[in-house]
């Protein structure tokens, strides 16, 4: 059955346990920066009203910082089946019917897998493109920043949340998988 802290088979071994740390640090990393990211909002709210200074750039950080975050943070959510959605008939069908609800996550798990691979699809080049071509946000002068490394955490967050997509898929295959919020009523 499914860990309850780390959503990893306990027969899985060492590849799980460091694919569910790496998605744990994804997520702090993300919970770092929205830190980060209150500090600075902070900081130039009192510049703006105390000083009449606000921070140059706070708007585009925050633009990207909001992208950078959810992405850092999909694929841990993901494992952790905190994922909004609504599975209670779902859960009716996989305790009256097994075998047809375990093909029904199956294809659920594939459909999340299809969504990530088309969004890898078109970020990959946008990756590509803003650091061969060297976009940024800003206003020269002012403040600029780089717009790849965001582009940068979308593929790694796209790719971590897909291969956890993928996890689940074989887990159904293979009668293994329980998302954390449907296994109340099956806790030890």
């Amino acid at each position: 059955m499914t860990d309850q802290t780390s959503g990893a088979s306990s027969s899985e071994g060492a590849p799980s346990l460091f694919f569910n740390r790496t998605l744990s640090t994804l997520n702090a990393a993300g919970s770092i920066w929205l830190l980060g990211l209150v500090v600075l909002i902070t900081a130039d709210a009192m510049g703006r009203t105390f000083f009449h200074a606000p921070i140059e750039g706070v708007n585009e950080m925050i633009e990207l910082s909001l992208v950078g975050i959810v992405f850092l943070q999909l694929a841990d959510a993901t494992r952790k089946g905190r994922l909004t959605r609504s599975d209670g008939c779902f859960n009716l069908l996989s305790r009256r019917f097994p075998f047809p609800s375990r093909m029904l996550g199956i294809f659920f798990e594939f459909c999340g897998i299809v969504f990530m691979a088309i969004i890898l699809w078109g970020s990959v080049p946008l990756l590509i493109e803003s650091f061969e071509e060297g976009y940024f946000v800003g206003n020269m002068g002012l403040f600029t920043a780089p717009v790849w490394p965001v582009k940068l955490v979308i593929v790694i967050g796209c790719t971590a949340t897909l291969l956890q997509f993928l996890v689940f898929a074989v887990r159904y295959a293979n009668n293994t998988c329980v998302h954390e919020d449907a296994i109340g009523s099956q806790k030890k």
